[in-house]
């Protein structure tokens, strides 16, 4: 019938093609303990730009540092800060994943020096470990995107795995992800690292960039078939996402300790300082951040935004004068908290019931005539009755005492 039978006569399979990661980038393999790993190093001079940011930090990070809970961070030399990314066999974390290539970089004199520790099999982990621990030694905080709640617990149990102390755990840490959320949340809607730089850093990387969710299965084609050539877009992503990092501090430690000194900031990004300030209880330089940012364009809900923590910080320090100004030019823009505010003045502090009691029923008239969502009209038309009738009340019978 023509069919064949076992496999004679078939074609011998092609034999595989390999392309070790020695012949994709050059590197050098580094013996150590009782094995080898594969390190890829580059240095970057100190008047390299990532975008239009330079690497090397210009000012001590001691708002950083106190956002941060730490600050020993912003007495410790720029030598002693290390930039930390991973890139890992998945995104779940546990003991069934880990990081097959870390990169990390850290300040010298002569400019930035990136070194990448790759795992060319998984059996190298002990010898990346080790090496990694090496370059660590003259750290003391690393700073990262995203590694304190990622990469770095997961490079913790690595160690642990191994039966060692991790050398992370005496670190301390800066995540600039959770900061960039502070800062620019209301200006960028993606507050990703990628995002970041174009936006901010104004860096573009090249066509060998990588989505990062097709990393973990380039490196599990690359254990399968030994072809290193696809990876030469990791290590590009990886060395981008460090420089990066290193350009982003410079960027945000500029920005946080001298705000009104940086000619290209945005003023919605000055708003969000003022409130990192603020909320850190350094109120003076809060407040004049919020000056400068009502002389400026702003969307309108930053405006509001602003004007009502401006006008706060005066009520916190008693500056009424200053507040009123402020409540009232809020209440002409119908913002129901100045309406509030002015009526507690009136009646509390300058004791001019009739005045409060006209902010009150304008508040009342706006409520009765504007389209709010029935749960908040409620809500405020209700705390707005229950002061006119506490104010009636007053008005009628003196002396009796009142609730705030």
């Amino acid at each position: 019938m023509g069919v064949k039978i076992g496999a004679k006569d078939l074609p011998a399979p092609a034999a595989k093609v390999r392309f070790p990661v020695e012949e994709v980038v050059a590197g050098r393999s580094i013996e150590i303990g009782n094995g080898s790993t594969y390190v890829i190093e580059q240095d970057f001079p100190n008047d390299y730009l990532q975008g239009q940011v330079s690497l090397r930090i210009s000012a001590r990070p001691k708002t950083i540092a106190e956002w941060a809970g730490d600050e020993q961070i912003a007495n410790q030399d720029p030598e002693s800060l290390v930039f930390l990314d991973t890139e890992t066999s998945g995104l779940a974390g546990g003991t069934g994943t880990f990081a097959f290539l870390v990169g990390v970089g850290r300040y010298t004199t002569g400019g930035f020096h990136l070194a990448q520790f790759f795992m060319r099999d998984p059996l190298e982990e002990p010898a990346l470990l080790m090496a990694l621990e090496e370059f660590l030694a003259p750290g003391r905080t690393i700073v990262s995107f995203n590694g304190k709640a990622f990469d770095v617990p997961l490079l913790n149990t690595r160690y642990i795995m191994q039966g060692w102390k991790s050398p992370l755990v005496d670190f301390s840490q800066v995540d600039l992800l959770h900061l960039a959320r502070r800062l620019w949340r209301d200006r960028l809607p993606s507050r990703t690292l990628a995002n970041l730089e174009v936006q901010i850093l104004h860096a573009n990387r090249t066509d060998e960039e990588i989505p990062g969710w097709m990393i973990p299965q380039i490196y599990f084609d690359y254990l399968r078939d030994g072809d290193a050539r696809p990876l030469g877009r990791v290590f590009y992503h990886n060395a981008m996402d460090v420089v990066s990092l290193a350009a982003l501090l410079n960027h945000t430690t500029t920005l946080l300790e001298a705000p009104l000194l940086q000619p290209e900031s945005e003023y919605i990004d000055l708003a969000a300082v003022g409130r990192l300030l603020e909320d850190l209880g350094h109120l003076e330089q809060a407040a004049a951040l919020y000056e400068a940012c009502l002389q400026a364009e702003l969307p309108e809900e930053i405006f509001h935004d602003t004007l009502l923590h401006l006008s706060l910080l005066h009520k916190r320090n008693g500056n009424y004068p200053a507040a009123i100004l402020l409540w009232e030019q809020a209440a002409s823009r119908r913002r129901l908290y100045a309406y509030e505010e002015l009526a507690k003045y009136y009646e509390h502090h300058a004791e001019n019931l009739e005045a409060a009691l006209r902010w009150t029923q304008e508040a009342l008239d706006y409520l009765d005539g504007e389209g709010l969502a029935a749960s908040e009209k409620l809500q405020w038309k209700n705390e707005f009755l229950h002061r006119m009738e506490r104010l009636q009340r007053k008005l009628g019978v003196h002396g009796e005492t009142s609730d705030s």
